[in-house]
Order: C-alpha cells, then sequence, then structure tokens
C-alpha cells in the first residue's frame, strides 16, 4: 500500500469515528428522558433506565474532556492536582468505595445517593458555565463544554427523578445534598488561585461523574435485569 493511499485509509477511519461521536452524541442530546412537563411518563422503566444510562456516560465523556483539556491549557506545571485531592465538596457524602461496596447498598438509598450527588451539582455547575468566560482567553470548546455540561446534568436529575418516583411508587424523597460554597473562589483577583479552584471543580466532577455512570449501570441490572451484574 503507497503512503498516498495509507493517509488516505487513515482519514476515512478518523471521519468514521467523528461520525459515529456525532450520532450518538445526537442520539443521547436530542431525546428527552421523559417529556417536559409529563405527569404520567409513559415511557417504561427499562426505556427510562437506558436513556439515563446512555445520558450520565455522555456526560462523563464531556467531563473527562473539559478536564483535560483545562489541564492542557492550564494547569501545565502548577501543581493543581496536589491541591485536588479530597477537597471535592461532595466529599461529605458517604459513597461506595467500588462495585463491590456499591453492590451491598440498597437498591432505593442507591437511587437516593445519585440524586444527592447530581442536586449537589446544580448550583456549582450553573456558576462554571457562566464564571469559565472570565477566564483569559479560554478556548470556545471549554466554554461550549462548560454549558452542555450543566444543561445535561439537569436532564439527567430530571430522567432520575422520574426512575425514583417511579420505584418508589410516586414519592421523591427529601435526600441530603451537600451545599457548595465555592463561588468566591472561582472569582479571586490572583490568577493561579482562580485556576486551581477551576481545576479542582472540574476534577470533582469527572470524580463524581464517573460515579454515578457506574452507579446507574448497576442498578440498571439490579432491577432491570435482576442481577447485579
Amino acid at each position: 500500500m503507497s503512503s498516498k493511499d495509507a493517509s488516505l485509509k487513515d482519514l476515512l477511519v478518523v471521519v468514521l469515528l467523528v461520525s459515529n461521536m456525532l450520532l450518538t452524541k445526537e442520539g443521547v442530546t436530542s431525546l428527552p428522558i421523559c417529556s417536559n412537563g409529563s405527569v404520567n411518563c409513559q415511557v417504561s422503566l427499562g426505556e427510562l433506565f437506558d436513556r439515563a444510562v446512555k445520558l450520565s456516560h455522555y456526560i462523563h465523556f464531556l467531563s473527562s474532556e473539559i478536564f483535560n483539556e483545562f489541564d492542557e491549557h492550564y494547569g501545565q506545571g502548577r501543581h493543581f492536582i496536589a491541591k485536588a485531592i479530597n477537597s471535592c465538596h461532595t466529599s461529605s457524602l458517604t459513597t461506595p468505595e467500588d462495585k463491590e461496596q456499591a453492590q451491598q447498598i440498597h437498591h432505593e438509598a442507591l437511587l437516593n445517593l445519585i440524586l444527592g450527588i447530581l442536586r449537589s451539582w446544580n448550583d456549582p455547575l450553573i456558576h462554571l458555565a457562566s464564571e469559565v468566560q472570565r477566564i483569559k482567553e479560554a478556548p470556545d470548546t471549554i466554554l461550549r463544554k462548560a454549558v452542555e455540561i450543566e444543561e445535561q446534568n439537569k436532564r439527567l436529575l430530571e430522567g432520575m427523578e422520574k426512575i425514583v418516583g417511579r420505584v418508589h411508587s410516586g414519592e421523591v424523597g427529601n435526600e441530603i445534598y451537600s451545599q457548595w460554597e465555592g463561588l468566591p473562589s472561582l472569582q479571586l483577583a490572583d490568577e493561579d488561585s482562580r485556576l486551581s479552584a477551576f481545576y479542582n471543580l472540574l476534577h470533582c466532577f469527572h470524580r463524581d461523574s464517573h460515579k454515578i455512570d457506574n452507579y446507574l449501570k448497576l442498578l440498571k441490572c439490579r432491577l432491570i435485569h435482576g442481577s447485579n451484574c
């Protein structure tokens, strides 16, 4: 195979990968978990879980992208990761350390934990989407992803409330969630301190979105397929 043919083959592979990613994104972000304003959601519990799992996986994908891009642009040589360890506002929520621990938790408690984590991120994601615009020379891709993450997290929360209402026979509990008080840190005058706060927030969201993704897959297996997978 000539170098020209090899280059053409590589290009076609990239085009196919991008096309598949866009189709997947369109399928996830354009499909509501349940119709807006719907009192009695007509979607089956299995379909609700399927949509929630796909959406949570997409949110985790976005969290990885925005975190890695932010680190590439602003984190090099600043050692932000040393400050980010164990400083998430959701650390007050007791979560399973691994899949084995998660399997020991009753499904209602695990559902409430997911709701608690999602609600804990409502406020910080709203401010992330607005405050990130003030970062000097912030790439458009970071700005767009911050807005999309905030929107998709709201959609997932709405969907989870539908699922919890279905599993709990219409009752959605007022589960404990963690208050975020980090807005002043995103508005600091010192650039390094402000960037460190953004880094920490993105690092924590990436961690929590991964947890939600795993918990939802486990719950889908348990409640829909009758096993812990």
